[in-house]
């Protein structure tokens, strides 16, 4: 079996994983995760998580792409595993880097395509919100309050990247690890 050692490789400057035995380098990259804002009217879709991390707290629909789907495909697939939603995208609202994570998220602005959600496999409860009734202290990580926030202030007609506190995606919520 090989064995891997971290080291910077030849003509490089960061530490790889490298085998000892053959010089291959397994380069370590950031993973992509896909997720919307779905809206109707005033209200949004938020979604209370059954799995962890942060078990209980409320997210929108988002969740990390797989292999040999697109962006698009990826946010409408975790739309119906989560709130069993079919749903229509209206363009990326946000961009966000979760640099301490190794995250790039891509979030859509979207509308229900067919009327109806229910809680998916990965979701204990599923229902639309207004801004005032959102659950503030129970939204399970940074990145969906800086969506929120994009979805409510229409992010300026552009896409809307990570808030100047926090350029680099690296500050988690108080009093939790996500």
């Amino acid at each position: 079996m090989s064995r891997f050692v971290r080291r910077i490789p030849d003509g490089d400057d960061h530490e790889r994983l490298i085998c000892a035995d053959c010089g291959h380098v397994s380069y370590e990259n950031p993973k992509v995760v896909v997720g919307s804002i779905v809206a109707e009217g005033e209200t949004v879709l938020l979604c209370r998580r059954a799995i962890e991390p942060r078990h209980g707290f409320w997210t929108i629909p988002v969740g990390y792409m797989e292999m040999g789907e697109t962006v698009e495909e990826g946010a409408r697939r975790e739309a119906w595993e989560e709130a069993r939603a079919r749903i229509a995208l209206d363009g990326v609202l946000a961009v966000y880097s979760i640099a301490r994570l190794g995250q790039v998220q891509v979030i859509f602005r979207a509308r229900f395509a067919e009327p109806g959600f229910e809680p998916g496999p990965e979701s204990l409860e599923v229902r639309r919100f207004t801004w005032d009734e959102i659950p503030w202290d129970e939204i399970a990580f940074p990145s969906v309050r800086w969506a929120l926030k994009a979805w409510r202030e229409g992010s300026a007609g552009g896409v809307a990247l990570n808030p100047a506190e926090d350029p680099r995606g690296v500050r988690p919520l108080p009093g939790g690890s996500a």
